[in-house]
């Protein structure tokens, strides 16, 4: 059961932590470990942090997706 969320959350992840990096010019691993730091040093605000920003990133991309054509609205 253990594995088949972990393979869940690795397949369909939000890829927050290596947008950032990427935006901020760090590697992915020092951003994740961020997250984790936050999440245990104040009693879960960090994941929260990291799930807004989830939001947020997969709202962007559906406002700013390119489109072929007018036909594609």
């Amino acid at each position: 059961m253990l594995y088949n969320l972990r393979h869940f959350l690795e397949r369909n992840g939000f890829y927050v932590s290596s947008r950032l990096a990427d935006r901020l010019g760090m590697r992915a691993k020092n951003v994740r470990l961020f997250f984790i730091y936050a999440t245990f040093a104040t009693a879960g605000l960090g994941f929260a942090i990291y799930l807004t920003l989830a939001f947020w990133l997969k709202l962007k991309d559906l406002v700013y997706t390119k489109r072929t054509s007018v036909f594609d609205l």
